[in-house]
């Protein structure tokens, strides 16, 4: 039997607010074990949350970019679950009226569009951390993340592949950073997401039976888990078996997932209006103010770059992909006023350097600037792009000015005819046969003599002059 795959996602994104949700302790990453907490994030018996309005604002914004309803009256509630890094025993979060629903995200893959709807989007507290000590067999609990502010953004289940469920994280990521709400660091479990799966015959109305992989903060683990769980169902479905509601987990370093819990239902989190926390009203006014001043989004970047500045559909897509890159590249544009040597250097180089130091494109041993100025170089006739490949690596290696490389290592373009023209006579004279073939309409004769020339001249021979010089000697 063929099957097709059903699959929606939950994404929660920490939101880069100073402090965390109901109270003011710091949110800031790495802290010692339990220093960023207090009687409230602890939850401690008397205790009283307080909203924090940015976090409001960062939401409506995640909904404005999304093309959600933004709703005018809202509520928190108390979701009731154990779990030992969950202090109170419930998370406060949103049931049947949160701030944000029925939006939508438009993805391409294979080169198809297609629109992902966004059920809901609400605001709720994240929960502490568990630290598993496989040596002494115990646990330790870090509740510096436990009140650290987050959205949960909840899909319809419109995707139907791996590809699509990626892409659409991607997106969404995208759009994160771009409005400022998140840093979105999946490393650091900024952005994580749950993936609900199921199977249901081709032509099939009917939703089979699914299951929820918590917690994957890569969109390899993404694509992975989605995989396994895929082939998983599909093998107990055509051994007669069940496949039954359940939490699961995803073992990265095995490439496996395992049952963890039987899914729990609405009913069984008994949620109810939390009673220490005001209901939320928002004004047209406030709404509007938030959204007149909502950041250019990655769509709307992409068909600038594309309109104003000449560059492929491909290329801007992207340089739009992250905000990090996007900021990299108007930067860097605006030091230079040449785009398209921008675009290219980071398509080419800039990409594969940020993969193998494993950092984002704020984090570069280098500014865009020095980009910019590397770049100029090239143009003027400083340099040849073969020696400028040369001063990149160096500006990767020492984070130098690419000004004061090409001064130490003196590897300023020779562009004197004359002494270009001593190189020439000399190799055209020293390899007739190249010559002859050349006459005899063998073109790749030509490229022979220029590289010998390069080689004499160690790269800093003026490549435009060059081919003009022996062009000349040859007819």
């Amino acid at each position: 039997m063929e099957y097709e795959v059903v699959i929606g996602l939950e994404v929660h994104a920490e939101l880069s607010t100073k402090t965390k949700i109901y109270c003011g302790c710091s949110t800031e990453f790495g802290g010692a074990p339990n220093t960023h907490c207090c009687p409230v994030c602890t939850g401690m018996p008397g205790a009283l949350p307080v909203l924090n309005e940015k976090v409001v604002e960062y939401a409506v914004k995640a909904g404005l970019a999304t093309g959600c309803t933004i709703a005018r009256e809202s509520k928190q509630d108390r979701k009731n679950y154990f779990y030992p890094d969950t202090p109170r025993a419930y998370q406060i979060s949103q049931f049947d009226l949160p701030l944000c629903e029925h939006g939508k995200i438009d993805i391409n893959t294979d080169g198809l569009e297609k629109t992902i709807g966004i059920t809901r989007i609400h605001i709720e507290d994240d929960a502490g951390k568990l630290a598993h000590d496989n040596y002494t067999g115990g646990t330790l609990v870090d509740l510096n993340r436990a009140g650290v502010p987050l959205i949960e953004i909840v899909s319809e289940p419109d995707m139907r592949s791996a590809a699509e469920a990626v892409a659409y994280v991607e997106k969404l990521k995208g759009i994160l950073e771009y409005i400022g709400v998140s840093d979105c660091k999946m490393q650091e479990g900024s952005l994580r997401a749950d993936v609900n799966l199921s199977l249901r015959p081709v032509g099939s109305e009917k939703f089979g039976t699914r299951t929820e992989t918590k917690n994957l903060n890569s969109f390899r683990a993404i694509a992975r888990s989605i995989e396994f769980e895929i082939a998983r169902q599909k093998e107990v479905l055509e051994s007669g078996g069940t496949v039954y509601q359940e939490t699961r987990r995803w073992d990265d370093e095995k490439g496996e997932g395992y049952a963890m819990r039987t899914k729990e239902e609405a009913h069984d989190y008994r949620y109810f209006p939390e009673p220490d926390l005001m209901p939320i009203r928002l004004s047209e006014e406030y709404i509007h103010h938030i959204e007149e001043h909502l950041p250019e989004l990655p769509e709307s970047r992409k068909a600038r770059y594309m309109n104003e500045l000449g560059l492929p559909e491909y290329d801007a897509g992207i340089l739009t992909s992250s905000k990090h890159l996007s900021d990299f590249f108007e930067a860097a544009t605006a030091a230079c006023g040449n785009a398209k040597a921008v675009s290219n250097w980071i398509m080419v180089d800039i990409i594969r350097v940020a993969r193998e130091l494993g950092v984002e494109y704020d984090a570069l041993p280098f500014t865009p600037v020095q980009l910019a100025g590397l770049i100029k170089l090239i143009d003027n006739g400083t340099i040849s792009s073969k020696i400028a490949k040369e001063v990149f690596e160096e500006m990767v290696n020492t984070s130098k000015d690419p000004e004061k490389i090409v001064e130490e290592k003196g590897l300023v373009q020779i562009s004197d005819e004359s002494a270009i023209k001593e190189v020439v006579d000399r190799i055209v004279a020293a390899n007739p046969q190249s010559v002859a073939d050349y006459k005899a309409g063998k073109d790749r004769a030509l490229g022979f003599l220029v590289g010998q020339c390069m080689k004499e001249m160690k790269g800093k021979g003026n490549p435009q002059i060059l081919n003009k010089l022996i062009l000349e000697h040859l007819q």
